[in-house]
């Protein structure tokens, strides 16, 4: 059975190296790499294997500037056979309900699929939204969490990684499933890979024109959530030096007794 399995990818800055302006408040970007969201990483090494194993073909989708082309490029390199870059000054500001309906459409216009691929949450929002609202506008099961997939037939089944266990879930075929890091060990792009990343007309941009969707439900307009300030909390601490002995047991005993 082979699949068509999209994955959903996200570029963000290398939060390692990120630093935030005390004065603005907002992520000093400037000199400071992106890379492809960790998760997402593990999520598209797992279409690459079931690919690998069932045949079919592997889509990813990334929403943003012309600089994400690069993460598209590295995921060609990896194994993908297609990238569709969702790019437009309409999807400016998009918040998570107007970056997954954008994605949904982007989807829909692909046509057939059998598995909708993403990571958890992206490290640079940590909100795990996208993917769950994503299933939702294309009107199919999720099962996330996953630190183990199998395919058989047209059914699913996953392992899904929780705080105290785990849980065996199973869906038919279409299904979102979001991806952990403990799912497996992401594959290094080839030399032909990277080759074929820039020599073959592999990566399409598609803007609004495309997906022929509403403006006003797109970008800053369509999105319900917005940032409206962010800071740096300051840790203030202040410390006692007190000597060893009775009269230091009887000060700390004294201290705590306040706090009650």
């Amino acid at each position: 059975m082979a699949l068509k399995i999209v994955v959903c990818i996200k570029q963000v800055p290398d939060t390692n190296q990120v630093r935030i302006d005390p004065r603005t408040g907002t992520l000093k970007r400037e000199g400071v790499p992106s890379i492809i969201n960790p998760e997402d990483k593990h999520a598209l090494e797992e279409a690459l294997c079931l690919k690998d194993i069932h045949g079919g073909e592997v889509v990813v989708l990334t929403m943003g500037p012309l600089q994400a082309l690069s993460a598209l490029r590295l995921a060609i390199a990896m194994g993908a056979d297609r990238a569709i870059l969702l790019s437009d000054r309409a999807f400016a500001g998009s918040d998570t309900m107007a970056t997954s309906l954008t994605l949904a459409a982007a989807i829909k216009r692909l046509g057939k699929y059998s598995l909708v691929f993403a990571g958890r949450q992206a490290i640079d929002g940590d909100t795990a939204q996208v993917g769950p609202q994503l299933a939702e506008h294309l009107n199919i099961p999720q099962l996330t969490y996953a630190g183990e997939v199998e395919i058989e037939k047209n059914e699913i089944t996953v392992k899904r990684l929780l705080e105290e266990g785990y849980e065996i879930a199973s869906s038919p075929l279409p299904v979102l499933v979001t991806a952990v890091k403990e799912l497996n060990h992401p594959r290094y792009p080839t030399g032909a890979g990277v080759f074929k990343s820039f020599r073959e007309n592999r990566i399409e941009t598609w803007g609004l024109a495309e997906l022929g969707l509403d403006k006003d439900s797109l970008g800053l307009s369509g999105s319900p959530t917005q940032v409206h300030a962010t800071f740096v909390p300051h840790n203030e601490r202040t410390s006692e030096v007190h000597p060893h002995g009775e009269e230091a047991v009887r000060t700390l005993a004294n201290k705590i007794i306040a706090l009650i």
